[in-house]
């Protein structure tokens, strides 16, 4: 399977919130897609399905595969803790998550491509794995000659408050971050129900 690329307000519509960000047509119809728009008679969903959906809604929030989700929770269940948050701090790890959390890049798609075409440092050493796993101290930057690239200077000019985020630390003028910890749950802003995916791989 191959990457989602696609139309990213269909998605937002098929899970009833905008997972990629702000986002006016989203806005318009916040309601499922489909021909018949808002007037067709939906059934309701099993057991089975809301786990899915959750599942399916948490991977292209982050933009992660199939396998490498599954790789994640394997990882996630044999932490110590609650396996559901454990997840769900795995994902906020991710290098991409981090550039995109940190005001770097304005999406994930974005800080996915700036971390893939090596203008992203981890300690001081290129890295260009998007799903590289932080750790509590690794400090994130751009690359010294990517921190002309007009992109990046703006998305740091419109969003370099990270103080939403205390699990992260940001120096606009040195355009390089701090991963201090491993974020707990009530600070991750994402509305995803993680225990209807432990439910689901528990099967």
């Amino acid at each position: 399977m191959a990457r989602y690329t696609g139309p990213k307000t269909k998605k937002a519509r098929a899970f009833g919130e905008p997972i990629f960000g702000f986002d006016k047509s989203f806005e318009r119809k916040k309601y499922p897609p489909g021909q018949h728009g808002n007037t067709r008679r939906r059934k309701q969903k099993s057991d089975y399905a809301l786990q899915l959906m959750e599942k399916q809604k948490a991977k292209y929030t982050y933009g992660v595969l199939e396998r490498q989700f599954r790789n994640l929770f394997e990882e996630a269940n044999r932490r110590k803790g609650v396996t559901g948050e454990n997840l769900l701090r795995l994902l906020e790890a991710r290098l991409d998550n981090t550039v995109f959390r940190l005001g770097i890049a304005p999406t994930r798609r974005a800080a996915r491509q700036l971390v893939t075409h090596k203008h992203i440092t981890v300690n001081g050493v290129l890295t260009n794995i998007p799903s590289y796993q932080l750790r509590a101290g690794d400090i994130v930057a751009v690359r010294g000659r990517s921190q002309a690239l007009i992109v990046i200077k703006d998305s740091v000019t419109n969003k370099s408050d990270v103080r939403k985020y205390p699990w992260l630390e940001f120096n606009p003028d040195k355009m390089q971050g701090v991963f201090l910890e491993y974020p707990e749950r009530e600070n991750i802003p994402e509305k995803i129900n993680e225990q209807l995916i432990v439910e689901l791989y528990s099967k």
